[in-house]
């Protein structure tokens, strides 16, 4: 149940997408109206996810480590995995955000006779993790050209570099194949590692699905539905939605809307969900602090202001009271004009 009901969604919204773009009129909705509300609900939910975290307060120092701490000059310190200044904590991010070194480390536990507990590297979850991000970005940045005119020379130079090898005609891109392939292994272990499947959740599987079928209609358009779409008013529509004046004035294709409106779910999704982590990385204090408690002294800045009180100045305040009640006070209470 946890994975047809995203699927069941995901269908949905392609037949949704299929039949509304070929109702007069409708085109205007799936092809302007819909993408310039998620984008806004992107930008906007992204903006407010990353101010939310920002103003959440750390009031400890509780970076993750895994390595040895910089303590006597004459035990090696680990940088990376316990960074004490500035520096050291963003060679670490970096590594983290452009090459997820967290998945290369110790990310599967297997017990064996014994018993016998051993920890192991998870690399086959580490390629096709590379691969599926990097494929991602690939393909966004190819898109790019159907925005922009005239067209960037890097945008062209990625662009040679996807389609290098000319795999059939028109080009085959290698990121293509690549996140496809990615999408079927992740895919695979949410089903077949039972301890994965055990805490997946739907939220887990509708991103799979809805970025598989973003996929699956592209390599549609591009090689199987070429002659029932118009790359020319997909271009004009493209640079129009970026310029604020989108106009439509052809029949592009239905395969086009359908793509497009999968696209525009993904970013109204993007902010309300785990895909978040995009941005959550950056501001995450158990990697972007550094480990340095026992060199700072670090002090809540939201704590009260609270001056110092003497007993001398306590005992004043509360010296009838004290006599009153038989507690010993130090000064005895003055005598009164009458006494």
């Amino acid at each position: 149940m946890k994975y047809t009901f995203p699927l069941a969604a995901v269908i949905a919204l392609v037949l949704i997408a299929w039949i509304g773009a070929q109702i007069p009129g409708m085109q205007y909705l799936f092809g302007i109206a819909i993408p310039y509300l998620a984008m806004a609900l992107f930008l906007g939910g992204f903006c407010y996810r990353v101010v939310q975290w920002a103003k959440s307060p750390v009031p400890f120092r509780i970076p993750t480590t895994c390595g040895q701490e910089y303590s006597l000059p004459w035990i090696k310190q680990n940088k990376l995995e316990s960074p004490v200044n500035a520096s050291q904590v963003v060679a670490r991010m970096a590594l983290e955000i452009f090459l997820f070194r967290s998945l290369w480390r110790n990310t599967k536990a297997t017990v064996y006779d014994g018993p016998k507990l051993t920890y192991e590297s998870s690399k086959w979850l580490w390629i096709f993790g590379i691969l599926f991000h990097y494929s991602f970005l690939m393909i966004v940045l190819r898109h790019m050209r159907l925005f922009l005119d005239p067209v960037p020379g890097f945008i062209k130079a990625l662009e040679f570099g996807d389609g290098i090898l000319q795999i059939g005609a028109p080009t085959m891109y290698l990121s293509e194949v690549t996140i496809l392939l990615a999408l079927i292994l992740l895919f695979g272990r949410r089903i077949f590692n039972r301890q994965v499947r055990y805490i997946s959740l739907a939220n887990d599987y509708f991103p799979l699905f809805l970025i598989f079928a973003i996929v699956t209609t592209g390599i549609l358009m591009r090689f199987f539905l070429r002659t029932h779409i118009d790359i020319i008013a997909i271009k004009r529509l493209a640079v129009g939605l970026v310029t604020f004046q989108p106009a439509i004035t052809t029949d592009i294709g239905a395969i086009f809307y359908v793509h497009l409106f999968l696209v525009s779910t993904l970013l109204a999704y993007f902010p309300f969900s785990k895909l978040m982590h995009m941005g959550g990385v950056f501001l995450s204090p158990t990697r972007n602090l550094p480990n340095n408690s026992r060199m700072v002294r670090h002090i809540n800045p939201w704590n009260p202001d609270i001056r110092p009180h003497s007993y001398a100045s306590y005992e004043d305040e509360f010296r009838e009271d004290m006599v009153e009640q038989g507690i010993p006070v130090e000064k005895e209470l003055p005598k009164k004009a009458d006494d």
